[in-house]
């Protein structure tokens, strides 16, 4: 059986370095992201409480815009006869945005309570998994990453409801530090 190799579909690693000269030339604008990611990060790192409420707005506006689809959505299919479980869900959606539009504090606790319980459950569960992996190689990594979890979960619970001021913002403001770093450095490693 044979086979052109014109016909192939290209591989992801070929497709990557066929674009890789259009990415080098572009080098300076991975730069610019990294740098302003970066510059985002510290002003959030260096206001925490605000960077909590921005985003709880963000996730605010974004959720009342799905639910107010989703209850529009609702109507236009009314005879399909799932028409309540829409509407509901919409509606749901569209409260839980406008509790985050209208009082983002109390949104920000709710959603820093939830993190530190995903955190906890999710590390008990990783921490399971590790000890069930046990002897293979790495094991130890998982069971690791899972009592930092556990641990950082007590920690934000802990200091419920008051660390519902801070957390988000310092989470959002690490991720967009790391991100902008990472991204700061492909752009000059592009440039090579």
């Amino acid at each position: 059986m044979s086979s052109q190799s014109g016909s192939l579909s290209p591989t992801p690693g070929g497709m990557v370095a066929g674009h890789l000269s259009e990415l080098r030339a572009k080098w300076g604008w991975f730069v610019a992201l990294g740098l302003l990611m970066v510059m985002a990060g510290a002003i959030a790192l260096g206001n925490l409480v605000l960077s909590t409420v921005v985003s709880v707005l963000y996730i605010g506006v974004m959720m009342a815009i799905s639910g107010g689809a989703q209850v529009i959505h609702a109507f236009q299919v009314k005879t399909w006869g799932a028409f309540a479980f829409w509407l509901l869900d919409g509606l749901l959606f569209l409260a839980a945005g406008l509790v985050c539009i209208f009082v983002p504090m109390v949104a920000a606790e709710f959603l820093t309570l939830f993190l530190g319980v995903s955190l906890i459950v999710g590390g008990v569960f990783r921490l399971v998994a590790a000890f069930r992996l046990r002897p293979a190689e790495g094991w130890g990594w998982i069971a690791f990453s899972a009592v930092i979890a556990i641990l950082l979960g007590i920690e934000i619970i802990a200091g419920w409801p008051v660390s519902g001021l801070w957390v988000l913002g310092l989470l959002l403001g690490i991720d967009l530090v790391f991100n902008g770093i990472a991204v700061l450095f492909l752009g000059f490693g592009l440039k090579k």
